[in-house]
């Protein structure tokens, strides 16, 4: 458990570590609107992929490997996209002031675009 944590602790410094860089060198390039955003949306895609994942992590602790390993990641990163979904739009959600039946809906319908888009 404690190999868990202290992976995924590694994990969001460094993803911040990058984000700071990514930032720097859109400043550098002198950047700015929709070029400055996709070239963030793009440096921190290729940064998060060349930081191993709390899902690799817990892989190996579980001495996984070959198809086992692959079916593992693919269901562990899954699950971890479906939770960032749901958290973002629970925070949209609590952002709009909405309660009740129109949160929760609200919620669903984000959730089902996020996935799709996916």
């Amino acid at each position: 458990m404690r190999k868990i944590v202290i992976a995924s602790l590694v994990a969001l410094f460094a993803s911040s570590a990058f984000a700071a860089t990514c930032d720097e060198q859109a400043a550098d390039k002198k950047l700015a609107g929709a070029a400055k955003t996709s070239f963030l949306k793009k440096c921190n895609a290729d940064a998060s992929a060349a930081t191993p994942s709390a899902c690799d992590a817990q892989a190996a602790e579980k001495k996984l490997a070959g198809a086992a390993k692959n079916s593992f990641l693919k269901k562990c990163e899954a699950d971890s996209k479906a939770t960032s979904a749901g958290n973002t739009c629970e925070t949209q959600a609590a952002e709009k002031k909405l309660a009740g039946a129109a949160k929760n809906s609200f919620v669903k319908k984000c959730v089902a675009d996020a996935s799709a888009t996916k």
